[in-house]
């Protein structure tokens, strides 16, 4: 199992910002965007390791990189509500 931490770490941010930001549009495409846009721009974090593993790594991580990936989501969707692509 290949997995990047990253991905997993920004839905479970990305949920708590969009409880606290209302988006222009909230459409797949959009919200497809808005992930892309963010994980170009965050280090990945690749992993291959049993589950347990996985889980402490990410909870030591998630709060390592919570702001990091908190600033990147909101210029991301700045970005996407500037130029959406539909």
């Amino acid at each position: 199992m290949l997995q990047n931490y990253m991905e997993i770490l920004l839905e479970d941010v990305l949920k708590d910002v969009l409880k606290k930001y209302d988006l222009n549009c909230s459409c797949e495409r959009c919200m497809e965007d808005i992930r892309a846009i963010t994980l170009n721009n965050l280090k990945p974090i690749y992993v291959a390791s049993d589950k347990g593993i996985v889980y402490t790594k990410l909870n030591d991580l998630s709060v390592q990189f919570k702001a990091d990936i908190i600033c990147q989501i909101m210029a991301a969707i700045k970005k996407v509500e500037e130029k959406p692509r539909h």
